[in-house]
């Protein structure tokens, strides 16, 4: 302990400043406080937190008569968001036992309806998902309170539910896909007990609201590390609860490939500070469900284009019962999905007005990944990197080949 906490105060110039203020304040208030969580665990990892939570006894209310620039949360859970122009200090009062109310406050699978009964500091650490993720500091006083052992675990590199896995994943299911979203992020291995809980209450995903589960997905896929968070959702048997069509037609076809490849594509743009959209992510999740659908329909008479518009839409809506997909998301992956079968008529003005197409770059790129993923394309790729790259000369010339076909 000792130790960790040498290492919080040499580090303490990781901690930020908006964060600090929120702490003190507090404190100055009469009240406890503590930074606690991910900034602490990535402190001792020595990482740069992003974001930064406050744990006191101070309710809902006291915090936002302290802080003006601040708005209540939530309902099963209610937060405090104290905002610092775009940084968000985020405040919790401490949470109690649910033992006096708990068929109030409980679904009959266990899930957490409503979770704002506040108790002690000490109640609140054993409420808390990880043990990784349940080391306090108070930076007034450079006390450090690690009542589970976390330094331990981080120092092991495992993730390790705090009390029974059972209990805490039955309380709130989105802490499975928490646990997969450390591993993937930090490295970490689930630890066994976890991680056959993992596996056996799989199916209580489906209790979790579409909406929250799409919030999830992006913090899964859209931080950097999309591809190592796909192959831990596949080891662990949880990515089919999310996808369930996804995980189906990956049993024919190139379907895992191209995932793969959109998400290590991702995580480079990520890397290098390039703009991503969850939309190109859900194309490939989806990709052949659609496909699927489509030549099912094709074979029941439906006219092509027809075909495509009503497959996409049976594949989003049944998606939605999974996980939303917001229509800002939707549009664009139809529109990379119907560019597809564009992009082989490449005759006359359509040519260019195709390449004009705001979402010709999408729709190119992702192009090139099916291909890398195996699909049969007659070259269709090369051809129009080609196209791009040439003189109006070369693009007439190419076209008038392509018209002699």
């Amino acid at each position: 302990m000792q130790k960790s906490t040498r290492l919080i105060v040499e580090r303490s110039h990781k901690i930020s400043t908006h964060a600090l203020k929120v702490v003190n304040r507090l404190s100055e208030s009469g009240f406890q406080a503590y930074l606690v969580g991910g900034c602490i665990r990535d402190i001792l990892l020595s990482r740069s937190p992003k974001d930064f939570d406050v744990a006191t006894n101070a309710h809902p209310n006291d915090v936002r008569n302290l802080f003006r620039n601040s708005r209540i949360i939530g309902r099963r859970f209610r937060i405090v968001h104290v905002r610092f122009g775009r940084e968000i200090v985020e405040v919790t009062t401490f949470r109690g036992p649910h033992e006096e109310q708990y068929e109030a406050n409980h679904s009959e699978s266990g899930m957490t309806l409503s979770d704002n009964i506040y108790g002690t500091f000490e109640e609140d650490v054993f409420r808390r998902d990880f043990a990784m993720n349940a080391i306090y500091y108070q930076p007034g006083t450079k006390e450090l309170i690690d009542l589970t052992d976390g330094a331990t675990d981080i120092q092991k590199q495992i993730i390790r539910t705090i009390g029974s896995p059972d209990d805490r994943f039955r309380e709130d299911p989105v802490r499975m896909l928490r646990a997969i979203r450390f591993q993937a992020k930090l490295g970490f291995m689930i630890e066994e007990s976890a991680a056959r809980a993992i596996r056996s209450l799989s199916f209580l995903i489906q209790d979790v609201a579409p909406a929250r589960l799409f919030e999830e997905v992006l913090k899964l896929f859209m931080f950097g590390y999309g591809l190592q968070s796909f192959e831990a959702l596949l080891d662990h048997d949880i990515y089919g609860r999310l996808f369930p069509d996804s995980k189906r037609a990956m049993e024919n076809s190139s379907a895992k490939q191209l995932i793969r490849l959109v998400l290590s594509s991702t995580d480079k743009r990520i890397a290098n500070t390039l703009p991503t959209t969850p939309a190109f992510i859900y194309a490939a999740i989806l990709w052949q469900p659609f496909i699927i659908e489509k030549q099912r329909l094709e074979a029941a008479g439906v006219a092509l284009i027809n075909a495509s518009h009503e497959a996409a839409t049976n594949v989003i809506s049944k998606q939605l019962l999974f996980t939303s997909i917001p229509r800002r998301f939707s549009g664009p992956m139809r529109d990379i999905w119907f560019l597809q079968f564009r992009l082989p008529k490449r005759r006359g003005k359509k040519t260019d007005i195709l390449l004009e197409h705001k979402r010709f770059r999408a729709a190119y790129d992702f192009l090139i990944l099916r291909e890398e993923a195996g699909e049969k394309t007659a070259g269709l790729g090369a051809w129009w990197t080609r196209y791009q790259e040439a003189d109006e000369a070369t693009r007439q010339t190419m076209k008038e080949s392509i018209n002699k076909k």
